[in-house]
């Protein structure tokens, strides 16, 4: 069931812990690295100087750039419109394809590879990512090699893409999942860049929304379904209600964590003409519109309950992470204007959109079974 996949999800998130329980992995290891001759101590606060990386003064291991640079935390992007899908569908029909799931997930993967890769490339080119020293560009020194891996990744996922296509028979899933790619390209890429005129979170929302987890859904349908249905011919998923709630949802805790990542970004963005909304709009506004985004969330979950577009196992489920929305909201309020902190904004973000994912699947899949309606 698609639960197998979401379960994952806590494994990519779990090591976060709100700033005032728990130091960053970095403050930890330079904390013990203190006890050790010849050491070079390195605070929280330091390390978050310079947004995600460290201050200038201070030595990171090549390991712990590559850690960083890894994301991967964002990588729940992949996994939560693929598993809310395949639920949606597990919802509307009783079937999972685990292979099919899973050859997903991988291209998924690969895809958010290259987008995070080709990121790095075009930054570089502009000089947004000059003193970013967890950038795969900088780490690496090679501008070609980080962008033939991003293409060969592309290339990869595209594969993998193509191959569930083929056994699901249905060209709504192939033409969604591209257009999502191609939002994904036209964000960044010359020569549309159009993260760079603020249109970043519009293009998030439509992508990992309505596009993607609308195309992991149609995934699930069947060429062979003659066995369960007594006719040959391809088995077409209608687009229900339901998937169509669950990705909107879906798609705005995808944007939050695009939207907070800006924060700690601003003066840097500033300098090479990247006009993201918070380069508009300013830390104060911004605060403010995380704390709608939030809000919106939970309005619009009660609304598709009530209105019967989401099963009450969802809407229950979901609601118990509202502590987590909270704890989002409090934390951009107290530090927006504080870059040594707020670039954990958007990892907090992740959490509550991995968490919010699971949620609402595991209330898609608890609704099939009778346990909840």
């Amino acid at each position: 069931m698609p639960l197998a996949g979401i379960a994952l999800a806590p494994l990519l998130v779990s090591h976060l812990a709100p700033p005032h329980h728990r130091r960053s992995s970095v403050a930890s290891a330079a904390a013990a690295a203190a006890r050790r001759p010849r050491a070079v101590q390195c605070s929280a606060t330091a390390t978050a100087a310079s947004g995600e990386g460290a201050g200038d003064d201070v030595e990171l291991s090549r390991g712990t750039l590559l850690w960083r640079a890894a994301k991967l935390p964002i990588y729940s992007v992949a996994l939560v419109p693929l598993t809310v899908g395949s639920a949606c569908a597990y919802h509307h029909v009783g079937s999972f394809f685990g292979k099919r799931y899973f050859v997903l997930l991988v291209a998924s993967v690969l895809v958010i590879t290259w987008l995070n890769l080709s990121n790095d490339v075009y930054d570089s080119d502009t000089g947004a990512d000059k003193n970013k020293k967890e950038s795969v560009v900088n780490i690496v020194g090679s501008r070609t090699m980080t962008q033939y891996a991003a293409n060969i990744s592309l290339l990869f996922g595209f594969m993998g893409l193509f191959w569930a296509f083929a056994q699901a028979g249905d060209a709504r899933f192939i033409l969604s999942v591209t257009c999502a790619i191609i939002c994904g390209y036209v964000y960044q890429c010359p020569p549309f860049r159009l993260s760079y005129r603020g249109l970043g979170e519009p293009l998030c929302f439509a992508a990992f929304g309505p596009l993607a987890t609308t195309a992991f859904y149609f995934s699930n349908s069947s060429r062979n379904i003659s066995r369960c249905f007594n006719y040959s011919g391809t088995a077409l998923l209608p687009l229900s209600k339901t998937v169509i709630a669950s990705s909107i949802l879906v798609g705005l805790t995808t944007t939050l964590i695009l939207f907070c990542s800006h924060f700690h970004q601003i003066d840097g963005d500033r300098a090479v003409g990247k006009m993201s909304p918070l380069v508009r709009i300013g830390t104060k506004t911004g605060s403010r519109l995380v704390t709608l985004g939030v809000v919106t969330l939970y309005v619009l979950l009660a609304a598709f309950g009530m209105s019967k577009s989401l099963p009450s196992a969802c809407t229950v489920l979901c609601a118990l992470t509202l502590p987590v929305g909270k704890w989002v909201v409090d934390y951009v309020l107290k530090n927006h204007e504080d870059n040594s902190k707020i670039f954990m904004a958007k990892y907090y973000c992740v959490r509550l959109h991995a968490l919010f994912g699971m949620a609402l699947a595991s209330g898609l899949v608890l609704a099939r079974n009778g346990t909840l309606v």
